[in-house]
């Protein structure tokens, strides 16, 4: 059977995805190891055997609704190509707006040190690593398996700016940070979003922290208050609906001059406080001036 067969039968497979035909070419490119404008090169191409049982068995994964990311074992963030496994959180593009808070808080030039908890497939301490090379990034996470994911990232994409760190939140964590950042988890564990979707095959414990959804966002709000230089900020992702809850914890902690930010939908999404505590170090520029999104 040629390629463009293949393609059609894998597109029926898939009906029921919203997008069967670009599925199927994605998982196609992959099982040749080509680029998708190959296929629509060499529609008459026969298949070698061992390469269409591959492509098949990926389209009856995906019909079965395991994740395009887990099956290719890729994921674009940030323009960054990322290694993906079922070991961390498929990388979603809401969260590039925690990246982009981030960098509103960080002088282009500017040499702070910045720590992004429970970092998972490492995307956002090596998007901030890649736009602020003069940082020191740190990245916190619990899991064994996800840092390994992470490092994996780092060295291929040729950064060594971010030093990663085995531990929950900011525990493993020394010295004081000008920027502390996370997407946690943040959904309550019987909500039914979680049967569904990609949801359903990522790491349960990157998804929901138990009973209490805000429960990560209450211990980083703690910790970070330890970690954070004086003027410092402390930036994290969010459910929807939760922003006036992390906003009160936020205060509740003793941060200043907190803000809730929306994504590209007009849905609150990534909140933001200033930590003000005297006693600690200030939060100083390159020249000595503080620094503020």
């Amino acid at each position: 059977m040629i390629l463009s067969a293949h393609l059609e039968q894998a597109r029926r497979e898939l009906a029921s995805q919203p997008a069967a035909r670009l599925e199927a070419e994605i998982l196609m490119a992959h099982a040749l190891g080509t680029a998708r404008s190959f296929l629509y090169a060499n529609p008459d191409l026969e298949l070698p055997q061992p390469r269409s049982e591959s492509f098949h068995s990926l389209v009856k994964r995906r019909a079965r609704g395991e994740p395009i990311a887990y099956l290719t074992g890729l994921r674009e963030f940030w323009s960054l190509s990322l290694r993906v496994t079922p070991e961390v959180l498929i990388p979603r593009p809401e969260t590039e707006l925690l990246v982009e808070t981030a960098l509103q808080c960080i002088p282009r030039d500017a040499r702070l040190r910045v720590a992004d908890l429970g970092t998972g497939s490492g995307a956002i301490a090596l998007a901030l690593a890649t736009e602020r090379p003069a940082c020191r990034v740190h990245a916190t996470e619990l899991s064994p398996g996800a840092l390994a994911v992470a490092r994996e990232n780092a060295r291929a994409l040729g950064q060594r700016a971010v030093r990663f760190h085995l531990g929950g939140w900011c525990e493993p964590l020394a010295g004081w940070f000008h920027v502390i950042l996370s997407n946690p988890p943040y959904v309550r564990e019987d909500d039914p979003h979680l049967a569904q979707g990609d949801c359903r095959f990522e790491p349960r414990t990157a998804l929901t922290p138990g009973k209490d959804a805000l429960a990560a966002i209450r211990a980083i709000a703690s910790q970070a208050r330890e970690r954070l230089a004086a003027g410092g900020w402390l930036l994290l992702e969010h459910g929807s609906q939760q922003a006036a809850e992390v906003r009160d914890i936020l205060e509740l902690n003793g941060f200043a001059a907190v803000e809730t930010r929306r994504d590209l939908a007009g849905l609150e999404r990534v909140t933001l406080g200033r930590w003000q505590d005297k006693s600690n170090p200030p939060h100083a520029g390159p020249n000595g001036r503080p620094v503020g999104c």
